[in-house]
C-alpha cells in the first residue's frame, strides 16, 4: 500500500490506491487545519482552501492526481508545491507537510530526516477481496440447487 509520511507529525500512514489524501489524513487523527479551518472547512468541497499541504520531494511524477482547475483557480498565488488534500488523491508513496503556513523551527531538518528514509512504493491497485456473503450465497444456492431436503426422523 502506498504510504504517506506526514512530515511535520513524524508518522507514516498506510493508504489505498487512489484514496483521498483528506480522508486518510482525518481518519488517522492528523491535524490538517489551522484554527480557521477547524472552525469553518467546507468539508471537502475544495472552497475554504484551509486544507493545504505541500508536497515534498514527490518520489514520481504519478505519486498523486493532476492538479484539479479548482485547484489551479484556489491555489494561483501559492507554491506549485503545494495541494489541498481534499482534491488528491494519493497513487504512491509520499511525503506530505501538513499546515505548511505555519512555521516550523526545524522544518528542514525533518524534510531531510525524512528524505533520507526510502518510502515503500507499494501496489497501485485496490486489493481484491472476497466478500463473506459471496461464500454465503454459493453455500445457500448449492444446497438449493440440489434439491435435497433435511428433515427429522420424528417430524416424518
Amino acid at each position: 500500500m502506498p504510504v504517506i509520511r506526514f512530515v511535520r507529525e513524524g508518522r507514516d500512514v498506510e493508504c489505498y490506491p487512489g484514496e483521498n489524501l483528506r480522508e486518510v489524513a482525518l481518519r488517522e487523527g492528523i491535524a490538517l487545519y489551522g484554527l480557521k479551518g477547524q472552525l469553518g472547512n467546507c468539508g471537502g468541497c475544495g472552497q475554504c482552501i484551509t486544507c493545504f499541504v505541500d508536497v515534498v520531494g514527490e518520489s514520481s511524477p504519478g505519486s498523486l492526481s493532476g492538479r484539479t482547475a479548482v485547484e489551479d483557480q484556489k491555489l494561483r498565488r501559492r507554491p506549485q508545491t503545494w495541494r489541498l488534500a481534499c482534491q488528491t488523491l494519493v497513487n504512491q508513496s509520499v511525503l506530505v507537510v501538513t499546515k505548511p503556513q505555519t512555521g516550523l523551527s526545524d522544518l528542514d531538518q525533518k524534510v531531510n530526516q525524512a528524505k533520507a528514509q526510502p518510502l515503500p512504493a507499494g501496489p497501485t491497485a485496490w486489493p481484491v477481496q472476497e466478500s463473506e456473503d459471496d461464500d454465503d450465497a454459493e453455500t445457500s444456492s448449492g444446497d438449493a440447487a440440489s434439491g435435497q431436503t433435511t428433515t427429522s426422523d420424528e417430524e416424518a
